[in-house]
């Protein structure tokens, strides 16, 4: 058994998940309404303003029981990909959206529903890592864990960007429907400590049958969320999921190898993958893999998060609040 097995080996199981709320100030819900609203004004935005007015109002004519149920066959509006407007973000209807190639993203108002045209994926096994990151992985110090502080990440994703307006799509509601799909064993984060046991990255998605959905992530310091993703992607090849879904690309995703997939090629991918068998519950670090060289310590107890030094590498946005 090598050192770094030993290491994993010693690190203190999973803590017992316990129930959160998620909630913000009155100032604090005031600033995202404000900034949500010229968010959705701007120009290349604006567009989709009429087409959202018209499905909140058609919600006014349908029977209360058919609010929360977006459209069997959808119609998909502007590359972003608009399906519907839906409120109902229990795990059930959570978990089923997203077998459907739909996700939640919202600032303001009623919940918006989309599927771009064309989606980030990669299989996880096809993970590219550079040469730098592959010589960070060797030289600096962190711990890396699964499912140990999910809110604590959630969090962390949520909060303002150095140098950037200071709005988000990770809402309370949000916060507490992810919450509660970690609770039920669908939603897991992985997490980078650094050697004094501060939380300084980590990222947080869904997993659904052979499928990982990622959602965001974040960095305190240079390189963290880098660290969480090649950690997650060696563990999800291992454990044999062949579709890792990252929605927009962006340059971050790139680098990694994600590719570009055509939404209609991306549903039936997801038919099979979403649907194959896989067990549902916590994940844990697997001591048994080689995570490139990745120099883990052994867990340290939880201090209170630093202020935020530096984030990068968050979730994309996709267009109207």
């Amino acid at each position: 058994m090598t050192n770094l097995d030993q290491e994993l080996v010693d690190a203190p199981e999973v803590p017992q998940r316990q129930m959160r709320r998620f909630t913000e100030s009155a100032r604090a819900r005031l600033r995202r309404w404000v900034l949500g609203v010229g968010y959705a004004l701007k120009p290349q935005r604006i567009g989709l303003l009429p087409r959202i007015a018209a499905m909140t109002v058609a919600q006014l004519f349908v029977p209360e029981t058919q609010w929360s149920k977006l459209p069997e066959k959808p119609v998909y509006y502007g590359w972003r990909g608009l399906v519907g407007i839906s409120d109902d973000l229990s795990v059930d209807t959570l978990v089923a959206n997203y077998k459907r190639g739909f996700f939640p993203f919202c600032h303001i108002g009623p919940m918006k529903w989309w599927c771009p045209e064309v989606r980030a994926v990669i299989d996880p096994a096809d993970t590219h890592l550079s040469k730098n990151l592959k010589r960070l992985l060797r030289k600096e110090t962190f711990t890396v864990t699964m499912d140990r502080d999910f809110a604590g990440v959630i969090e962390a994703c949520a909060r303002p960007r150095d140098g950037k307006v200071p709005l988000t799509w990770i809402t309370p509601r949000i916060m507490q429907a992810y919450y509660d799909a970690h609770l039920a064993g669908y939603a897991h984060s992985v997490e980078v400590w650094d050697e004094a046991g501060n939380l300084v990255g980590g990222l947080y998605g869904l997993a659904i049958g052979k499928a990982f959905f990622g959602e965001s992530q974040f960095s305190r310091v240079n390189h963290a969320s880098k660290v969480a993703m090649a950690a997650l992607h060696r563990h999800l090849a291992a454990w044999g999921f062949t579709l890792r879904d990252g929605k927009w690309m962006t340059s971050h995703l790139k680098s990694f190898g994600f590719h570009a997939m055509p939404r209609d090629e991306f549903q039936a991918t997801l038919d099979v993958v979403a649907n194959e068998p896989a067990p549902v519950g916590p994940w844990q670090v697997d001591p048994s893999l080689d995570l490139d060289g990745l120099p883990l310590k052994r867990d340290l107890p939880l201090k209170e998060d630093p202020p935020l030094k530096r984030e990068a590498d968050a979730g994309t946005t996709p267009g109207n609040a």
